[in-house]
């Protein structure tokens, strides 16, 4: 038996768990299931729960729940040997005021969580930093703690996006052309090019390529920049970012193109386990 817990992709039997965790029936069903499908925004519970329950669940997202967060991204990064912009990482704002040297600027704040740019700041001069800090502070009275500092490095405003959907990876630009307003996502105003350096976009793809062979991740954006001073020395080398599992689908074609590639993935994924959605 197949079983699905995405709404867009039928099975044999077919279950959602938005809204509430997973119970018995879920568990039973799944220790039914031959094959789980779970849905992008799949919670931890119900992917523990399959992944526990079942021998083949797509897609794997295993290193989200493990390293959770952009600091848990950055530990993973590390152990994996992955390059990226020097980063500090810090539980508080009291451990970042134990720092011992003055914090060089500009810099780039990321809180642990968080996307589409909403969490991440650069920081021009004390001032701009105090601000950032002091909103640090009011998340940790809520309880979101965690943050990470990276230099500002210089890229051409713009960021490479490599998506994952199963096999299916594919590379393009976001580009900022505003050069008074910071950040590359959609929502901050940048513009989607296809075609720009394509052996840039290769370098992006052969990180990606490898990264997922050795994680089993299947599905997700990886963001890369490319230092302008590196670049102009004459090396090409991808600094990865941060890994969105929740990432935007403008350049893929859009939501209706985003799905029809999901789902040739999954029944592609079904094929090599000799499985097949009626």
């Amino acid at each position: 038996m197949i079983l699905s817990y995405h709404p867009i992709i039928d099975a044999d039997a077919n279950r959602l768990c938005a809204g509430r965790l997973p119970d018995v029936e879920d568990q039973a069903a799944i220790q039914r299931a031959t094959a789980v499908i779970v849905p992008q925004g799949c919670g931890p519970e119900l992917y523990r729960m399959a992944r526990t329950h079942c021998r083949h669940v797509f897609p794997n997202l295993d290193v989200r729940f493990d390293h959770p967060g952009k600091c848990g991204q950055v530990g993973l990064f590390r152990h994996l040997g992955i390059a990226h912009p020097p980063t500090e990482l810090f539980d508080s704002v009291v451990a970042f005021h134990g720092r011992e040297t003055p914090l060089p600027l500009p810099a780039v704040i990321k809180l642990d969580w968080g996307g589409e740019g909403r969490t991440v700041f650069k920081v021009d001069d004390l001032d701009g930093l105090n601000h950032v800090l002091a909103h640090l502070e009011a998340c940790e009275r809520t309880g979101q703690q965690g943050f990470l500092v990276q230099p500002c490095l210089p890229h051409h405003r713009r960021c490479l996006r490599v998506t994952v959907i199963g096999t299916r990876q594919s590379a393009y630009w976001r580009i900022q052309p505003d050069p008074d307003r910071f950040g590359t996502s959609i929502s901050s105003g940048a513009r989607i090019d296809l075609r720009a350096d394509p052996h840039l976009q290769a370098a992006g793809l052969a990180v990606v390529r490898p990264f997922c062979r050795r994680t089993g991740l299947q599905l997700a954006g990886f963001d890369f920049i490319f230092d302008e001073r590196t670049l102009a020395a004459g090396r090409v080398e991808p600094l990865m970012l941060e890994i969105n599992y929740y990432f935007g689908r403008s350049g893929l074609g859009g939501s209706e193109a985003f799905y029809k590639i999901l789902t040739a993935e999954v029944d592609h994924w079904l094929a090599g386990l000799g499985l097949q959605r009626k």
